[in-house]
């Protein structure tokens, strides 16, 4: 046995359980011991997560690598009520082409079960059935990989491993005309330009949106310029006409923008390097040389492109003359917090809608409406923060939402929200302070555009535009208030020790050649409940100190670490960032631990048995 497998810590993996069963099996249900002899990578997920869906792309390759040894599952875990209906993690799991058995575990069983305390989680289960290593967060998979080779030179090597093909099965594929679409643009011509998201294309349809004139894009993954029938795209999202008359793409999942020439169909790139943009990478520069994360829309607004950065909770702007990009707003931590762009905190911005004097966002982890004045400051119109979400109409201070993707401005000056996990399109008015609804039963609506009198929605999980008429009344409902459904962790009021488990892979070593190579940051909400330990420092262990009258709250934990190949030789290391953001409910109880372990990478060995 290699060194590093004797110093294994193993801990035998909890069964999995999940009320809503496996998906991607042809309808064959799993246990553990049905996984025996194979390497098993447990994705704890859920679908709202733009980390998540970062980390099931990094996985893609490392599946088709070690297709006969690893079986990854993919555990679906809520965090808003929708995310808990089956149908909505069936069309998930074909929305983001997840080729893997997923496990529906609505009432978070499995969850429970591996401590998990953060989307997204990463678990190492051996051969026989032993947990080997946690990962929370992104930026793990070469750590994973290297994990991996070992167990599978080690079972191996005792007769453990078995080789083969895995559980999962492919869904049959659905002839409709749109596949799970994104975002809707009106063309100049009357016509309707769709991301046609799942299958990585963009579909021109005629004025009646359904008869298609055209489709751009090969309908494969991929990041290649060029004619409509030989560029590709990868999960494309949003669209905007620019001053040119061609318009910005956003290329969700290449990190991209790209723009098509309506004329010609010619598709080419104007910013992104194809590669996720990480902690310490540029944040301004050459448009063609800067790593952007998951833009999901763009507006044009002030002479700008600006960018929805759901992957880093930032707003950027693009500028078309001098062909360049920089952040306008946002820290990269996520929340929600106005004030000043440099100072304001979003949570994965995922619609944008531009007027004369406001540029309109659908923030979609704090399920608010929010805007950016002409001096770039930040406000909320509609929402309270992470946790809180609901469909309740009324004055906009008390009024919720739940997870919408996007916006768009009405003549009057309100603006229509598609209220993505609500399944409803509803309406702010800024000159009354008020939240009606408009619209119901609409299947996950994730954008609308104005035809006249019409407004036309993008009905993502029916596949389809749908036509309504903007009516004068707007339709009552029965409030409902949710809050996140997980556990509160109970903890001693007073003296908290907060450790964030990091253990750098093996072969490498931290990476202190330009200073510290952690961080750690820490804030509250309510922010009372710190009286001390609140801010950023670079040590990953930080002594917190509760206020016992404040009986609970929410911690939010961003820690970043960075870890390089250690070979002496090896003049330029490769180096890997590991960053993972938390926000863990407390509760206050007398006598409760006095240990808040998070894992971002390892075993927290003090809780290994």
């Amino acid at each position: 046995m290699n060194d590093s497998a004797s110093r294994r810590v193993r801990v035998r993996a909890p069964e999995l359980v999940g009320k809503g069963g496996w998906l991607n099996t042809g309808d064959q249900q799993y246990t553990l011991a049905d996984l025996r002899g194979r390497i098993v990578i447990l994705d704890f997920w859920t679908f709202c997560c733009i980390n998540c869906l970062h980390v099931l792309d990094e996985l893609r390759e490392l599946e088709e690598r070690h297709r006969d040894t690893v079986v990854v599952v993919g555990v679906h875990s809520p965090k808003f009520v929708h995310e808990a209906e089956h149908q909505a993690v069936v069309d998930a799991v074909e929305r983001y082409g997840v080729e893997h058995p997923v496990l529906d575990d609505p009432e978070l069983a499995t969850w429970k079960q591996y401590a998990v305390r953060a989307w997204p989680t990463l678990v190492v289960i051996d051969p026989e059935g032993y947990v080997v290593a946690q990962h929370a967060g992104e930026g793990h998979v070469h750590a994973i990989e290297r994990l991996v080779e070992e167990l599978e030179a080690e079972h191996e090597a005792k007769g453990t491993l078995r080789r083969g093909d895995g559980p999962y099965v492919a869904p049959e594929p659905e002839p409709t005309v749109l596949r799970f679409p994104g975002k809707a643009l009106l063309l100049p011509s009357g016509n309707f330009l769709v991301s046609d998201t799942t299958r990585h294309q963009l579909v021109e349809l005629a004025e009646d949106g359904e008869s298609v004139v055209r489709r751009i894009g090969t309908g494969e993954r991929g990041f290649t310029d060029g004619s409509a029938d030989r560029a590709s795209f990868n999960e494309p999202q949003g669209l905007a006409l620019l001053d040119d008359g061609s318009v910005v793409v956003a290329d969700t999942v290449n990190h991209a923008l790209r723009r098509l020439d309506l004329a010609s169909g010619a598709v080419t790139t104007l910013a992104g390097t194809g590669r996720q943009w990480m902690q310490g990478a540029p944040t301004s520069g050459p448009a063609r040389e800067v790593a952007l994360s998951s833009p999901w829309d763009v507006a044009l607004f002030g002479g700008k492109v600006w960018i929805a950065m759901a992957g880093v909770h930032q707003l950027w702007t693009y500028d078309p003359e001098a062909g360049t990009v920089q952040v306008a707003a946002g820290t990269t931590n996520e929340g929600l917090v106005d004030g000043p762009g440099a100072e304001a905190w979003f949570a994965q911005p995922s619609g944008l809608a531009a007027t004369a004097e406001r540029l309109w966002l659908a923030d979609s982890e704090t399920s608010a409406l929010r805007w950016v004045d002409l001096d770039g400051a930040v406000h909320t119109a509609v929402g309270t923060g992470l946790f809180d979400f609901g469909h309740r109409d009324g004055e906009a201070g008390q009024a919720l939402l739940q997870h919408p993707l996007g916006v768009t401005a009405l003549p009057d000056g309100s603006v229509a929200v598609a209220d993505t996990y609500n399944h409803a399109l509803r309406r702010y008015d800024p000159a009354t302070g008020e939240v009606t609804t408009l619209a119901t039963d609409l299947r996950e609506p994730s954008d609308a555009v104005l035809v006249g009198d019409d407004i036309v929605v993008v009905e993502s999980a029916r596949h389809r535009l749908t036509r309504l008429r903007l009516p004068e009344e707007a339709v009552r409902v029965e409030a409902v208030a949710h809050r996140t459904q997980r556990a509160a962790t109970e903890v001693a009021p007073g003296r908290l020790r907060l450790d964030v488990i990091f253990q750098a892979p093996a072969g490498q070593k931290l990476d202190t050649r330009y200073g510290p190579s952690t961080r750690l940051l820490v804030s509250a909400t309510p922010p009372e409940l710190l009286l001390k330990g609140e801010g950023a420092d670079s040590d990953l262990s930080r002594e917190l100190e509760l206020d016992p009258a404040v009986t609970e709250g929410v911690l939010h934990v961003s820690a970043m670490a960075a870890s390089c190949d250690d070979d002496p030789a090896n003049e330029y290391p490769a180096c890997h960032v590991h960053q993972q953001d938390w926000g863990v409910p407390v509760r206050l109880v007398e006598g409760a631990t006095d240990r808040l372990p998070l894992v971002l990478a390892g075993l927290d060995e003090g809780e290994a048995r």
